[in-house]
């Protein structure tokens, strides 16, 4: 690691006051991507602003018809909660799936989504739900906030205090997992809420994205046989020693699948 210096901020405020006040700083969450690349040298931040000790940025609660979930809640903690398993059971599976024990008690809801890797399994929650990404600045839609690998709507300096999602009609995760990392090669989010069936991918692209052709497909027969014929192009796909992109694109539709057979 390279020479930094470390604040521990008790509140949003003076936390955006540290990031704002240094040369090159950047926030640190659960620390789950931050740290290795400062470890291998791949990253070399001036400051590091620590968000661990903000309370207010911790914990669930239901807010107006939805759930909204504070950014350094870890995964585990989403998994285990009472009501994200009551109102939204295919968020808490798919929290309760992400990486390992050590990793699930450390990352946090808010750096995953920051991040915007493009194999991480929030993404497909945070598009198939509709859910909003709230800021110290302006709430997003979690359609326009993921724009490409490793990019979102965020602005320099710019802070995610909380997510909020809305309690859907019914909704189910499915994913292939790397089965070394846990990682999604491919994880598929179906969702039906206020009436509008989604469909999001997160693991296939750069990005996660929603499937329109499927979402037209289950508005008209909500089933596993309405998009068994529905395949999304490999083109644009991740390839890497994993999988290919054609492999990634046939796990769209397998993955789909699985997510509707589990709520039949």
């Amino acid at each position: 690691m390279y020479n930094f210096d470390y604040h521990r901020p008790s509140s949003v405020d003076d936390a955006v006051r540290a990031r704002g006040g240094s040369e090159d700083a950047t926030f640190l969450a659960g620390g789950m991507t931050l740290l290795p690349t400062m470890k291998q040298r791949l990253a070399s931040p001036s400051d590091i602003v620590d968000l661990s000790a903000i309370q207010d940025m911790t914990g669930v609660c239901e807010d107006d018809g939805r759930i909204a979930i504070g950014a350094m809640s870890t995964h585990a903690s989403v998994a285990s909660n009472a009501l994200v398993n009551q109102k939204i059971p295919a968020l808490a599976k798919l929290a309760g799936g992400i990486g390992d024990p050590q990793v699930r008690n450390r990352g946090t809801l808010g750096g995953s989504i920051a991040n915007a890797d493009p194999s991480a399994d929030y993404p497909a929650a945070v598009l198939g739900l509709g859910a909003t990404v709230k800021t110290n600045k302006r709430e997003i839609s979690g359609d326009d906030f993921f724009v490409d690998m490793f990019e979102t709507a965020l602005e320099e300096g710019e802070l995610i205090l909380s997510v909020n999602f809305p309690v859907p009609d019914k909704a189910a995760y499915a994913k292939f997992p790397n089965p070394a990392s846990r990682y999604a090669m491919v994880g598929v989010f179906v969702a039906v809420v206020g009436g509008e069936t989604r469909v999001a991918v997160t693991g296939a692209a750069p990005s996660a994205f929603r499937v329109p052709e499927m979402e037209a497909a289950l508005s008209n027969n909500f089933s596993e046989d309405a998009i068994r014929n529905v395949n999304v192009p490999a083109d644009g796909m991740n390839s890497d020693l994993h999988g290919s992109a054609e492999y990634r694109a046939h796990l769209v539709n397998v993955m789909a699948r699985r997510a509707m057979k589990s709520l039949s």
